[in-house]
């Protein structure tokens, strides 16, 4: 039916073959995670060029017979054009990125009549706790997240029905059998952390069919009736899962496996912090440490001191043992064409300055 690119974040975009059932999986996206009604007014933050179009802007929403709303936006994006359109046309659901969402929490939200809001989502890429809570006291409302790829409908989500644990996936969504399994296959147990697995048998709507042209990366994603994502996840006591990171995001330091993810989480919660990526970064000693790249919120300047009280902050919230060992502050992070933090680019610049210094 139709063939989307991945957004590069950890190598070259690669060529996404769907199937006609791709619109059904997305009745799920719609009805059941942004629980979507026949007059609701559906405001998707996404270019037509994304996935994310497809997730919020075409076939779940006009499935269910919502209204859809469109708002061109041109030249560099402005947090402070879209609190504005959620008050004056009363979108009724709302979603968008993390970064966007980081964006507009640096408002203040309640000088905006958000009464027609009543539900709000999040997908793209992991929603950071700290976000989730200045949201709701900003808004009275919970943002939601939903999971899935550029291969998938939406596959795990927090749906209405259910309690949100901040900084969880949800749960897997109707019709999609998934688990975490080890290197070999096999499932592990609770709180261990795994591979993402899509249970192919039988195949949910909405699932990619192949990568197009790209016998390798078909043999590695597609092993004995079951799609591995590439996310590390763990699954809590209640069925809910966590997002570890991609599985060459995860940072092998020191014998510790860190999850940059978490680190991220708490990096955002210092007051100093707008946006932060964290990478492995070689090391002479330590093989790998963990280096954090943020960018500051106005009013904040870079120091030896601002560096120390952010390590202390994530040492105290976090692990002693997770904490960045170097930060490096800077003034924008590299991002693909959707807005999601291209952490490969990070780290292969961090690569290169050992290799020029070896």
């Amino acid at each position: 039916m139709l063939i989307y690119f991945t957004s590069g974040t950890t190598g070259e975009p690669k060529m996404v073959l769907h199937n006609h059932g791709y619109p059904l999986g997305h009745i799920v996206t719609a009805r059941l995670w942004q629980d979507l009604h026949h007059n609701d007014l559906h405001f998707t933050m996404s270019d037509t060029g994304w996935a994310k179009c497809a997730w919020g802007k075409i076939f779940g929403q006009w499935i269910e017979g919502s209204c859809i709303f469109v708002y061109l936006m041109t030249g560099k994006f402005q947090a402070t054009e879209v609190l504005p359109l959620l008050e004056k046309y009363q979108v009724t659901t709302f979603c968008c990125p993390p970064t966007i969402y980081r964006m507009l929490i640096l408002a203040d939200l309640r000088r905006f009549d958000l009464r027609s809001l009543r539900y709000c989502t999040s997908a793209g890429e992991p929603l950071n706790p700290e976000v989730i809570h200045v949201w709701k006291e900003g808004t009275g409302l919970t943002i939601c997240e939903g999971y899935g790829q550029t291969e998938t409908a939406c596959c795990v989500a927090s749906f209405p029905n259910m309690e949100t644990k901040p900084g969880s996936m949800g749960k897997p969504s109707p019709g999609w059998k998934i688990e975490v399994h080890d290197d070999d296959g096999r499932p592990v147990g609770l709180h261990e952390e795994g591979r993402l697995a899509i249970s192919c048998n039988p195949r949910p709507p909405g699932l990619f069919v192949e990568y197009l042209d790209n016998p390798e990366e078909n043999k590695k994603s597609f092993v004995k009736g079951w799609y591995y994502t590439g996310d590390k996840v763990s699954v809590d006591d209640d069925g809910y899962f966590w997002f570890v990171g991609r599985d060459d995001d995860v940072i092998k330091s020191s014998g510790y496996r860190i999850g940059p993810f978490e680190v991220e989480s708490a990096l955002l919660e210092h007051p100093a912090v707008m946006e932060a990526a964290v990478v492995g970064s070689p090391d002479r000693i330590r093989g790998v440490i963990v280096k954090a790249f943020v960018v500051l919120n106005k009013g904040y300047e870079p120091s030896e001191a601002l560096v120390r009280d952010i390590k202390s902050y994530v040492k105290r919230t976090s692990a002693p043992y997770k904490y960045p060992r170097e930060i490096e502050f800077i003034a924008e992070l590299p991002k693909t064409i959707s807005g999601k933090i291209k952490c490969n680019d990070l780290r292969s610049r961090e690569l290169k300055k050992y290799v020029d210094t070896s």
